[in-house]
């Protein structure tokens, strides 16, 4: 064959402009800044912010409502997909925000690197958002985990940061290998790895050997599984969150959740929702034992990192619930309002973990982190607003009425119900019972102990804006919930395809 004869589909760049974008910005900052002599790296900084918001402008300019794919094929611009960008670029710039005073504190981790290891998690995390073929999903998912790797260990004074990047690098290693292993066998069945036409194929019977997709699909949920951080894949998140620099362990608690919601509807729902059968059971045992471990390991915690880690495996149990209810008895009928309700739970839990978070770098100060549940004490003599921002996301997370946290926990037991699982709705709920000790545990002690420090809590006016509008956003969107989640069950629903 000639090259004449030979057909190449140019692919349409307008629609991973955003992408493109993002990558040239980080190439072009990191040349950057070579130059910058400024040992605040104020420059960095800034380019990083703007490429944040150009990223968001780009995303939303070419947003046209629609399903649409490009690149042979792999990546796929949809409104969910484009939602979901939107809230990363929110979440990493108001990371950057909150970061920003204790970079400057660590001369180690003052550096340029922070920023464009930022930027290309990020763009790991669009990619994984877009990914509309195994291949692109595990392309967005390495580069996301090898620039946290390098995050985690950028306090290469911390014996903790080093261990903790050693022990992510090791296990990430391993699910990545699940991973593709799964995906191999997947690929040995049907023929394929774009995740629309393996949906076909498996709803046309084109299949080699059933039994060989239902164990690719056993590797392929333990991988997802991993990067979810959920039981009994979660051996990484504890000491990772403990053992990194708090301003990455915000990074880590926050967008990459949303992206991991993203590659799970994509996988599960666009192309393996005629085999639910096989991969439903499978999410309601990861679910009931992450409520359950999660939980009851968050209660012994006196380090309040550790908390939240264990805090964040229960929730992402909580999340799967929705994930696991959206099909009864092969009818998809319920899969807009269950996989809408998970996406509304990640995304409410994206935004307390920012606060929470952006709360505990608050208090920290060059050469104390501020991350023992004893260093909160009496931190409403000290400042009432800060406690009273603390106080609203411990109440969300724990799912007290009425906040943000309360409907989302609320909308997950709704799908569950209506899926026909009363009793994994009943579990739920006493698992989340028992999450309410150690959240109020935090309450408690910053409202009724005396304090174990008299230093001012210092910190910049945008800051102080930030996380006000981060605990009252927690607080209103809690008494108005219908918009938000109106918005993902559109967005869900306009981008399923099957």
């Amino acid at each position: 064959m000639t090259l004449a004869e030979m057909q190449f589909a140019v692919p349409e760049l307008r629609i991973a402009s955003a992408e493109i974008l993002l990558l040239a910005m980080a190439c072009l900052i990191l040349i950057v800044d070579l130059f910058v002599r400024d040992r605040n790296r104020t420059v960095t900084y800034l380019l990083t912010q703007l490429t944040l918001a150009g990223a968001a402008l780009a995303t939303f300019a070419v947003g046209t409502g629609q399903v649409s794919y490009t690149f042979s094929n792999m990546f796929v611009s949809d409104p969910m997909g484009d939602l979901l960008k939107l809230l990363v670029y929110i979440s990493v710039i108001a990371v950057l925000f909150y970061s920003r005073a204790y970079v400057l504190d660590r001369p180690e981790m003052a550096r340029g690197e922070f920023y464009v290891l930022g930027l290309f998690a990020t763009l790991g995390m669009m990619v994984m958002i877009s990914a509309s073929h195994f291949l692109t999903v595990y392309i967005g998912i390495e580069l996301l985990s090898l620039s946290l790797y390098a995050m985690v260990a950028m306090e290469r004074s911390s014996a903790a940061s080093t261990e903790a990047a050693m022990k992510y690098f090791v296990l990430g290693a391993l699910a990545s290998g699940l991973l593709l292993y799964g995906m191999s066998m997947l690929y040995g069945a049907t023929g394929t790895l774009e995740i629309p036409a393996l949906a076909d194929r498996l709803f046309s019977g084109e299949v080699n050997d059933r039994i060989i997709v239902s164990f690719g699909l056993v590797f392929l949920i333990a991988g997802i599984a991993f990067k979810l951080g959920v039981v009994p894949f979660h051996m990484w998140i504890p000491d990772v969150y403990h053992g990194a620099p708090t301003a990455v362990t915000l990074f880590i608690a926050s967008a990459p959740k949303l992206a991991a919601c993203a590659v799970v509807i994509r996988v599960l729902v666009n192309g393996l929702i005629f085999v639910s059968s096989d991969w439903q059971m499978m999410l309601i045992i990861l679910s009931v034992l992450s409520m359950a471990v999660g939980n009851f390991a968050a209660i012994a915690q006196t380090n309040i990192k550790r908390m939240l880690a264990y805090s964040a495996i229960s929730h992402m149990g909580f999340m799967l619930l929705g994930m696991a209810t959206g099909v009864i008895m092969g009818d998809p009928r319920f899969i807009v309002n269950a996989y809408s309700s998970s996406m509304f739970y990640v995304v409410t839990y994206v935004l307390a973990s920012l606060g929470a978070f952006g709360t505990i770098l608050l208090l920290a100060r060059a050469g104390f982190e501020s991350d023992e549940i004893s260093d909160f004490a009496g931190l409403n003599k000290r400042n009432s607003w800060y406690a009273a921002i603390m106080m609203m996301m411990m109440f969300s997370m724990a799912g007290i009425p009425f906040f943000v946290g309360f409907f989302a926990k609320l909308s997950v037991l709704q799908a569950a119900v209506a899926g026909g699982h009363l009793w994994l709705a009943i579990v739920a709920v006493f698992f989340s019972l028992i999450g309410a000790y150690y959240y109020l545990r935090v309450v408690k002690v910053m409202y009724f102990d005396p304090p174990t420090s008299a230093a001012p809590i210092e910190t910049t006016l945008d800051v102080k804006l930030l996380l006000s509008l981060n605990g009252l956003a927690v607080a209103l969107i809690g008494i108005f919930p219908n918009a938000l989640m109106m918005l993902c069950a559109r967005s869900l629903s306009d981008s399923i395809v099957f």
